[in-house]
């Protein structure tokens, strides 16, 4: 009983200054083109290479991986997945077809994407893509 008067009290409090005590919480905001942007290394040239080269004859599919957007501080064209055993060259593709040349690293847990991949691919830094991974 005293803890429901307990909380029903905190009802009743209000702030002195409600501004103040309300301020929404601020965080940046990567799903700005001009934030994407700035945090991204590799050049336009760099990531319509990416996208023009052609896969290797002897590409093999590792699987298909929900990817997230990865750690934009890690510079480059690359995708960590726990389909990935070693270190190498490959590719991802996405459902509609659309495909950029990446490094493979070896991962656990979730599978993430480069930011630098994620804009070769012309994909939204909030969506969620299901790509296929294949490996050189």
């Amino acid at each position: 009983m005293s803890v429901a008067l307990g909380l029903s009290g905190c009802a009743m409090m209000k702030p002195s200054k409600p501004d103040a005590a309300v301020a929404p919480m601020q965080r940046p905001v990567i799903g700005a083109g001009v934030a994407a942007a700035a945090l991204d290394q590799t050049t336009a040239a760099e990531r319509a290479a990416a996208v023009a080269a052609k896969p290797a004859g002897g590409a093999r599919a590792l699987g298909s991986a929900v990817v997230a957007l990865g750690s934009p501080a890690e510079q480059g064209l690359w995708v960590k997945s726990p389909l990935v055993v070693a270190k190498g060259k490959g590719r991802v593709v996405t459902e509609s077809g659309a495909s950029v040349a990446v490094d493979l690293l070896p991962g656990s847990g979730a599978a993430s994407l480069s930011l630098a991949a994620f804009r070769a691919l012309g994909l939204g830094l909030t969506d969620l893509p299901e790509v296929t991974i294949y490996a050189e």
